[in-house]
């Protein structure tokens, strides 16, 4: 690995980002290299041509809008790094201009919908067991993935439902748990040693006893939304979205949902607000046009 990237992962690692935004930058990095390699280029010898150029190909090859600014920001922030430590002086990304991203409205699960998912499990078999108390957890607590799955069961406190969710640069909050999830996760806790194996502390274990992956939790997610008919583009985030926009539509006021959700930003929000006023309007429509 080249000296460069290598003390600019040691410096981003140091700040204690989240798996995924770690790995985003390493990626995207790795992937201009390798276009420089090509090229028979070297890292000090980039210009703002040779950006322009870089980006128009990632444009070209069809990558989405939204992972060509993050690729932007990544190597920009690869080149602030080498001019923060003095192994260079000039950043040829500095006068690019971030393109604007169009964000997509997240696909959102009506009460029905969520009902029918989180009845798919079959409680009889210790991964129906184990599967109904994740979905039931993610609805009631509008947790990231990546905070669900890194749930100790230190983290969970059944008697006084509430559970402990750690989220970027290990910030942790309270939340609260309803008692739907509360009574599945005493079902999966008295049936979870039987795949423990490995005497894990993760909550979420797989049933070969290890923990729990992204990738284990968005195949069920997936296979319980085809079993039950809910056809709607489902992606893991799509309990905690809809968490957003029920509590919304059922009087929570934006600053709690922001407190749940452990948004920084109001803004981020605020996008949940804008779902629910939108649902309100086509479900008062349907109800009322006399030829909906």
């Amino acid at each position: 690995m080249d000296i460069y990237l290598e003390r600019f992962l040691e410096d981003i690692k140091r700040k204690k980002l989240s798996d995924n935004t770690f790995d985003a930058y390493k990626r995207d990095v790795e992937r201009f290299y390798k276009y420089l390699n090509k090229k028979n280029l070297t890292i000090d010898v980039v210009d703002e041509e040779l950006i322009r150029i870089y980006f128009q190909e990632l444009s070209r090859k069809n990558m989405a809008n939204s992972s060509i600014v993050r690729n932007i920001i990544s190597i920009r922030n690869f080149y602030k790094f080498l001019i923060k430590n003095k192994y260079l002086i000039y950043n040829p990304t500095i006068n690019y201009e971030i393109p604007k991203v169009n964000r997509k409205l997240p696909e959102i699960l009506t009460i029905e919908e969520v009902n029918k998912l989180l009845c798919a499990p079959d409680t009889t078999t210790i991964k129906g067991t184990r599967d109904k108390a994740m979905l039931e957890l993610m609805y009631a607590s509008g947790m990231k993935v990546t905070e669900l799955l890194s749930l100790r069961t230190s983290d969970i406190n059944l008697k006084l439902n509430y559970c402990i969710a750690t989220g970027n640069k290990n910030q942790e909050r309270i939340i609260p748990i309803g008692s739907f999830a509360v009574k599945f996760l005493m079902e999966y806790l008295k049936i979870r040693d039987e795949i423990n194996i490995h005497k894990y502390n993760y909550l979420f274990l797989n049933l070969k006893g290890f923990p729990m992956t992204r990738q284990g939790f968005w195949k069920l997610v997936k296979e319980y939304a085809e079993n039950t008919g809910v056809y709607k583009k489902i992606d893991p985030y799509c309990l905690r979205h809809s968490f957003a926009v029920h509590l919304i539509q059922n009087g929570a006021d934006i600053k709690t949902v922001q407190e749940l959700l452990g948004h920084k930003d109001m803004n981020t929000t605020q996008i949940y607000s804008l779902i629910s006023k939108k649902s309100r309007i086509a479900d008062v429509y349907m109800k009322t046009h006399p030829r909906a």
